[in-house]
């Protein structure tokens, strides 16, 4: 029952990113990101006030409002990168990253990884190599590359799995005993930075339509969801486990986005996307045990 809750948290992520991209792509990424976390945030506390109640502390729920700020920026980074770019390169690379961190982050406290986690890491720097690949042949819009010359949202998709990366070491640091609660109060720090930014942008509700507006909504529910779900599954079994198959993920999103969209890769960014959810497996069950 453990892999199946687990594998459906994971086939939610992929497709709360998923639904957060198409938005970005109908309306500005600022109003798409408020309107997912001020979604996600009130299903988070329907969730919080049916569970039992938890202990938690002024600290564990400030170390959830830091980490929310800089998931915040992570969840931004990333529905721009699968607004301009190719979803099911954009994915893999924000997985790939988001789970590198923690692990460097590891060496640094000097904690060693096995060689599981090592194969991991050279694996996920291949996978970003190959997944930047631009294809020999391409038609006129493809060949419209940044200056950086790698391919739209690859940059975006960089540093959106670095801020992601943040948001899970700094959340690590709220108390087991505070529940939801460090969740709640990243929600509650990021809902109002989202919302700041996109008046600042000079967002207007009454502006936005409401396909997109009912898309990024479902986009912060479905994540809420996948969220809850994979912590009901890391309660129910082997962690690892749990947290290997939930960070599966991008497979999801990149599915959908050939479904959906009809996106193409070439060989060398197929293989690059294989390698990067490889990587991604390797690294979390190397550096879970």
């Amino acid at each position: 029952m453990m892999p199946l809750v687990a594998l459906l948290s994971a086939a939610l992520y992929g497709a709360a990113d998923f639904l957060g991209g198409l938005a970005s792509r109908q309306m500005r990424t600022a109003a798409v990101v408020a309107i997912s976390q001020a979604s996600g945030l009130l299903v988070l506390l329907t969730v919080t006030l049916l569970l039992p109640a938890a202990d938690p502390t002024l600290g564990d729920v400030g170390w959830g409002m830091a980490a929310g700020l800089s998931g915040c920026l992570g969840v931004a980074l990333l529905y721009r990168a699968l607004a301009i770019g190719t979803m099911g390169i954009v994915a893999p690379i924000t997985a790939v990253c988001a789970v590198v961190i923690p692990v460097l982050a590891s060496l640094v406290r000097g904690v060693r990884p096995g060689a599981v986690v090592l194969g991991g890491i050279g694996l996920a720097l291949a996978a970003i190599v190959l997944v930047s690949q631009q294809p020999a042949a391409a038609d006129e819009t493809a060949l419209a590359v940044p200056a950086s010359g790698l391919p739209a949202g690859i940059v975006h998709a960089l540093f959106s799995g670095v801020a992601i990366g943040i948001f899970f070491l700094v959340l690590a640091e709220a108390r087991p005993e505070s529940g939801l609660w460090p969740l709640v109060g990243a929600r509650a720090a990021a809902v109002p930075a989202c919302v700041l930014v996109a008046m600042v942008e000079g967002v207007s509700i009454r502006r936005l339509q409401a396909r997109p507006l009912a898309t990024a909504a479902a986009a912060g529910v479905v994540d809420m969801t996948a969220n809850v779900l994979y912590l009901v599954a890391s309660r129910m079994g082997d962690l690892p486990v749990a947290v290997t198959l939930a960070s599966l993920y991008p497979a999801s999103t990149v599915i959908l986005a050939r479904v959906v969209l009809g996106e193409r890769l070439h060989r060398l960014q197929i293989l690059g996307m294989v390698c990067a959810l490889v990587a991604v497996a390797c690294i979390v069950a190397g550096g879970s045990r």
